[in-house]
Formats: C-alpha cells, structure tokens, sequence
C-alpha cells in the first residue's frame, strides 16, 4: 500500500509548523509498517474528538468516526466490542481527553480494551484560542485568566497508572518517537495510552522542553516496575520549566492483563 492511500486529498488547515504535522507523519509512517507487515487498510479504524488534533481524521484515509468532545474512548470502545478483531486508534486533544473525557479516559484504563489512545498535548484549549486546560502550568494567563491559573495542574501520566492502564508511554511530537512507541503500544494487547508533548507554536511554544527530555528505556528504566515508574512520573509536574526539571519519554510502564473484550 502506497502512502498516498494512507492520506486523503484533503490539504491540511493546521497552522504552518505545528507539531500535529509530526504526529501526522508518525501515525503515517506507523501504518505503511504495518501494511508492509501484511496488515490491510480495513484492519484499522480511527476515533477522534473535537479540537486542533481532530483535524487528523480528515487527513487519514481509515475508517472511523469523528466524535464528539471528550467521546472518544465511549465511541472506540463500542468499536472493539462490535469487531475484537479490528485495529483501533483514539486521538484526543489535552482538553478532550482530561476535561470532558476524563472519566471515559480512568474508566478506560480499568477496562484494559485493547484500544490505542494517543492524546496531544500542547496544555491549552488551542481551537478556542488558548484557555487553560487541565494540565495547563499554573500561572499562566489568558484572556479567561487575566491573574493566571491558580491550580496545580494533573499529572496524566501518575492518573493512568494509578488508574491501572496496561501500557503507559510519553513521547515527543516527533515522527520518529510517535512511529516506534505505535509500535510497541501494537505489540501490547491491552489499552495503551500514549500522551505525545505537542508545543502549540501559536499559544503555547516550547518552553525549553526539548533540553530537559530524556529517554526512559536508554536509561534502562524497568517498565514493568509499577513503583520506580511512579518515580519517574513525578519528575515532571506539568509546571513551567525549572533548572533541575527532568521530562522522562518512553514507556513509563507496561504489563498484560485481561482485555474487555474478551471477557465478554
């Protein structure tokens, strides 16, 4: 299968240089590996929500549904338990996924589907011009927040395993990073949440991001280590960048347990 069947004709209205064309290109380059594995178009399907991110579904020749805001786990969900068989990919913004989707999402993750979530996260509601999300820095100020936020923003990544997500990873908006961790979270039977850091270059860039990455599984993280990937979680609160800040990329944590559909 050409990558040129992969993608629809439909030009792309995302800002000039933002980091949704990386994840894009990752999610392409994912499914061209998996097709040259064998797999076929009609074994995958897509679900996205309402936000910058959702524009994904217009641009990804998959079937699938275009769902409504924070819904995209309920609509993936109804898909695995109609076809066990087909291959489910959920996209989600920051605000689709911890705001309106928030109980789908910890709900999610105690059903273990065996679905394959990825949320971009660029910590503002960008489509509606840049109010604060749920894991939006406190401090920082919008037209809606003139004093700046005074919450502490959510940790998602200590909600999902402490929530009891199988596969729990963190990645860069880069198609390299986004194409290997499709990769592992393919192999993975359960639900894998995969949060993609993804800079809103219009109203909210890189703050010094990129310097403070590391790579998990190069530092020979133990994944299957629930306590030591808690640790690891806790390095990164979501809060602007600090001097001793560390933001840890890879998989935080993986183990198998039983998938819903099947017990069913």
């Amino acid at each position: 299968m050409s990558s040129k069947s992969i993608r629809t004709n439909t030009t792309p209205t995302w800002c000039p240089g933002c980091f949704n064309f990386m994840i894009l290109a990752g999610v392409q380059r994912f499914l061209e590996n998996q097709m040259k594995q064998g797999k076929k178009k009609d074994d995958f399907a897509l679900v996205s929500g309402i936000g910058c991110h959702a524009k994904i579904f217009d641009y990804l020749n998959l079937q699938g549904v275009n769902s409504l805001h924070g819904r995209v786990l309920p609509v993936a969900l109804g898909m695995k338990i109609g076809n066990p068989k087909l291959n489910v990919l959920g996209f989600s913004g920051d605000g689709d996924a911890y705001a309106e989707g928030m109980e789908h999402l910890i709900h999610m993750a105690r059903y273990n589907s065996n679905i394959k979530y990825l949320v971009h996260n660029n910590q503002v509601f960008a489509l509606t011009i840049a109010e604060p999300s749920p894991v939006t820095e406190k401090g920082y100020k919008d037209k809606t927040n003139p004093f700046g936020v005074k919450l502490q923003p959510t940790n998602p990544i200590k909600l999902m395993l402490g929530a009891g997500a199988s596969f729990v990873a963190r990645v860069f908006a880069d198609p390299t990073q986004v194409a290997n961790v499709l990769e592992e979270a393919q192999k993975h039977k359960g639900f894998c949440f995969i949060e993609v850091i993804q800079p809103c270059v219009i109203f909210h860039n890189d703050a010094g991001y990129k310097e403070k990455m590391y790579n998990l599984q190069e530092k020979g993280h133990d994944k299957t280590n629930f306590e030591d990937a808690m640790k690891r979680a806790e390095e990164f609160d979501y809060n602007s960048i600090k001097s001793d800040t560390k933001i840890p990329l890879g998989i935080f944590y993986q183990k198998e347990k039983e998938v819903f559909e099947e017990l069913i």
